[in-house]
């Protein structure tokens, strides 16, 4: 058998252990370019609100600057397949949302990614609640009004959402089937077009997340009638629980994580998960947020990847008994 001179071998030897060692460098000098956080919704939506309040502190934490590309569109599916399918290298994230990740897999059978398998955690950021709003001129003042009106109908109750499988429409399933009135979800593309039908009066009520809706309630362009917080939000302190108005089990919040294509190194998503709950918790985050609606709530990779599949599992169970299917 041939033996290589002593001074191959060790050239060979030098070799793989710069094969073996060139990730770790990689990683350690992680970023060395800008970054792109993609969200699932257009500009002034409250994701977008979300990530643009991350970002701006997470890029400056990160020394690189950070991107917010908004790909809007199907619940915010569009988005979150963009970022299932893009390399998995650190430089690519997604502000998810509950309805594009753990609420579509339910209810489609032909999703176009696997948030369970393509996606993994990296931190969460914040929660939404939701408040149920009516039109200005709607006589309902009150949840009971609302139910006793629904009930009276010969037909269905029109409540606007901002598409099929979002917390908005399994809200509204849910109210229906806890007061005991059929509802007909009506799915707007945009999120403005459904907040424009409340506001004239095309729909009869819809879920809209606090964010959202507060300013238009003190705007006076529609009522609000009781928010899925457990308890009153100071946006608007005057406007019940659904637990005050008699339905305790009315439980609808969406939350808000960063995200990262499957693949991405640990050491990578360690780094990004420190930095994520950090800016959240800082001074220039965390008010920004409360300020706007929003229950700041930073968690990191463990507790967020706990999240992650107890929010599959407690969505799949609601589309089940709600019985509705996407495709």
């Amino acid at each position: 058998m041939t033996t290589l001179p002593r001074r191959h071998l060790a050239a060979s030897m030098l070799a793989a252990a710069l094969f073996v060692a060139l990730p770790a460098i990689a990683q350690a000098q992680y970023p060395e370019r800008g970054l792109k956080l993609v969200v699932g919704f257009p500009p002034g939506s409250g994701p977008d609100v979300v990530a643009r309040t991350l970002g701006q502190k997470l890029g400056e934490a990160l020394k690189q600057p950070l991107v917010v590309d908004n790909r809007a569109g199907a619940g915010g599916q569009i988005g979150a397949q963009a970022v299932a399918k893009s390399a998995p290298d650190g430089y690519t994230l997604l502000l998810g949302e509950v309805g594009s990740i753990s609420i579509a897999p339910a209810v489609y059978s032909k999703l176009p990614y696997d948030p369970a398998k393509e996606l993994v955690a990296v931190a969460q950021v914040a929660r939404a609640d939701f408040v149920l709003v009516v039109p200005q001129a709607s006589p309902a003042q009150s949840v009971a009004d609302l139910v006793k009106s629904a009930k009276a109908r010969n037909d269905r109750l029109n409540m606007a959402t901002f598409g099929a499988g979002t917390p908005g429409h399994f809200g509204a399933e849910l109210l229906a089937g806890l007061a005991g009135f059929a509802v007909e979800p009506v799915h707007y593309r945009a999120t403005g077009d459904a907040v424009t039908a409340l506001i004239a009066g095309d729909v009869q009520g819809a879920l809209l997340s606090t964010a959202l809706a507060a300013p238009q309630v003190k705007a006076g362009k529609m009522r609000a009638l009781a928010t899925t917080a457990p308890a009153r939000s100071a946006l608007l302190p005057e406007v019940p629980t659904f637990a005050e108005a008699g339905l305790p089990k009315m439980d609808v919040s969406a939350w808000f994580a960063v995200l990262a294509p499957a693949a991405t190194p640990p050491a990578v998503l360690d780094l990004l998960g420190r930095e994520v709950v950090a800016a959240v918790q800082s001074a220039e985050v965390g008010p920004k947020l409360q300020e706007a609606g929003f229950a700041v709530d930073p968690r990191g990779r463990a507790a967020t990847e706990a999240l992650l599949k107890s929010e599959a599992a407690r969505w799949a169970q609601l589309v089940k008994a709600v019985g509705f299917r996407g495709d």
